[in-house]
């Protein structure tokens, strides 16, 4: 092993001089005391060692002058001395110094980026670039258990603005200790683009294809939430009234009563929300175990103040929101027009006008 460690930093002799087989000989010493496989991607440990060996790339390149040529000869040798081991390319080489950079002073902290698996750390750097916001995508994944495709989600749906932005009375009719967790997870605005809805969607259909997508519609709304049911029946004095929708939270131990209408906010809602908050409240709720139940009006948009005049003296916690089914306009402008998918058709279809002379003509 000796012998072949040296063939490798002899190559690199040009480029690197005596400092970098010093260097590459401690990194070889790190990675070989982890014991890490490629298997724990998501262990503490591999992602406290990217950080070291980022930080080692850094402090090499400032004095050693380490540029790419070093750092294409050190993935080489990282691979070769560790083949059963994935994450020694160039690429990700680079993705460590970066990573490094991002925490000067380590992994030890508020900021706890050593508790994410690597690639959510990855995406991290590459779509976040202040520290502040990237500290809260990371206490945000944790605590909701994003999975990497959420949060990608939740970065480019700016979920940083949206947490906690609804408005609501929670300060004066629910205790501190739940007001501040009450309000941070109401958003404002939801995004429920998964439905690919048009805007003449009316708010049956929209409340048939969040039940129908009820995961995406959790993760949206966030930890904690439990689906209890849609159009869910109340009889007062003999009268049906239905729910939209009603879930129970399991950290606040309370119902939350959700009202969709694909209209602006109007003042009258919250009257009609008040009711049912009450009628769950002596109809649903178990006193010995349940807080008051909680209301929140989704809508298509609103205005602020009218929302802020119509909260003001309810004496039950609700709060008021906006929803939006449709993509970003940045996300829409990407896509082709329906003028140019239908000439797209037309040509596959001219160009091939009898698909099946060659079915099953595949291996």
């Amino acid at each position: 092993m000796m012998q072949h460690t040296a063939l490798h930093t002899q190559a690199a002799a040009p480029v690197a001089a005596p400092a970098y087989a010093s260097s590459l000989a401690d990194l070889k010493g790190r990675i070989r005391s982890t014991r890490v496989q490629a298997s724990l991607a998501v262990n503490r440990e591999l992602v406290l060692l990217y950080w070291q060996i980022g930080r080692e790339i850094l402090q090499q390149r400032a004095t050693q002058a380490w540029g790419s040529k070093v750092l294409e000869q050190l993935a080489k040798d990282l691979k070769a001395e560790f083949p059963e081991m994935r994450g020694w390319s160039l690429t990700n080489l680079k993705y460590m110094a970066l990573f490094a950079k991002a925490w000067p002073e380590g992994l030890i902290g508020q900021q706890a980026a050593d508790q994410l698996p690597w690639a959510h750390n990855c995406l991290l750097i590459d779509k976040v670039k202040d520290r502040p916001t990237r500290e809260w995508y990371i206490r945000k994944t944790i605590e909701q258990g994003w999975s990497r495709s959420v949060l990608e989600l939740q970065i480019e749906t700016q979920a940083h603005t949206r947490f906690g932005a609804a408005q609501s009375n929670f300060s004066s009719t629910l205790p501190a200790s739940d007001s501040d967790l009450a309000q941070g997870l109401l958003k404002d605005p939801y995004t429920f683009d998964f439905l690919a809805l048009t805007e003449a969607t009316n708010e049956r259909s929209i409340e048939r294809g969040l039940v129908g997508q009820m995961r995406q519609f959790l993760v949206e709304l966030g930890v904690g939430f439990a689906f209890v049911g849609n159009q869910y029946r109340l009889e007062v004095e003999g009268d049906e009234f239905f729910i939209d929708l009603l879930f129970y939270h399991v950290r606040l131990h309370r119902y939350v009563v959700i009202e969709l209408k694909n209209t602006e906010f109007k003042p009258e809602y919250v009257g009609k929300l008040n009711f049912y908050l009450a009628a769950v409240d002596d109809l649903v709720r178990d006193p010995a175990v349940d807080g008051p139940t909680i209301g929140l009006v989704l809508c298509k948009s609103k205005k602020g103040a009218v929302a802020q005049y119509a909260l003001r003296d309810m004496g039950t916690p609700m709060g008021v929101s906006t929803y939006r089914t449709a993509l970003p306009d940045a996300v829409t402008d990407l896509l082709p027009s329906v003028q140019v998918l239908t000439e797209t058709m037309d040509s596959l279809s001219s160009s091939n006008p009898n698909p099946q002379q060659h079915k099953g003509s595949q291996p």
